[in-house]
């Protein structure tokens, strides 16, 4: 169905709108995109733009990425309760520090630990564990606050192997740590 209305609407030169929460739906079929959240425009532009540098959690969510929000600082992000991720930054000679910002990153960039991890990853978040997802040969799991914890950690999702969810002893309240490497994490302005 998506080749037939793709051709339907190249080869007529017509122009479409189209409604769909399919990240695939909206990357093959639109050259633009308008993602609405509670009746309101939160993001537009072109497609493969707004779907791979999101700027609000659920657009990331659509297009499948992990966000922070928060306050940009030199190579970092602060957000709302202090915490700092360290990442690269997405845009080049952006410098406006202490603007609204994001971080962005990838499920399958995160690596999970039952145990707090020390060594190499900058970005080391204590998480409850709030769902486990089966995604083809891979689980997603999804974070949610430990107890007091910050909010913006509800809905940080990791990817891993069935294998890894068994040796963590896996399964929804259990506390675990997200840890993803600055070099994974990207920082944008946000909005």
């Amino acid at each position: 169905m998506r080749s037939l209305l793709r051709r339907v609407i190249r080869d007529g030169k017509q122009t479409a709108v189209l409604v769909t929460h399919s990240a695939l739906d909206a990357l093959v079929l639109a050259d633009r995109v308008v993602v609405l959240t509670h009746g309101r425009v939160v993001e537009q532009g072109p497609t493969r733009e707004v779907l791979g540098r999101p700027r609000s959690a659920f657009t990331a969510r659509i297009a499948g990425l992990d966000l922070i929000p928060g306050v940009r600082e030199a190579g970092a992000l602060r957000a709302a309760d202090g915490t700092v991720i360290a990442g690269r930054d997405g845009e080049s000679g952006a410098s406006d520090a202490g603007g609204p910002a994001v971080a962005v990153f990838p499920p399958s960039a995160v690596a999970v630990f039952a145990e707090e991890p020390h060594g190499s990853p900058r970005n080391v978040l204590p998480v409850r564990l709030a769902s486990i997802e089966p995604r083809g040969d891979v689980v997603r799991l999804r974070a949610a606050p430990r107890e007091g914890g910050p909010e913006w950690l509800d809905g940080l999702a990791a990817d891993v192997t069935p294998a890894a969810v068994a040796d963590l002893g896996a399964e929804p309240g259990v506390p675990l740590w997200f840890a993803v490497k600055a070099t994974e994490v990207e920082i944008h302005r946000a909005g």
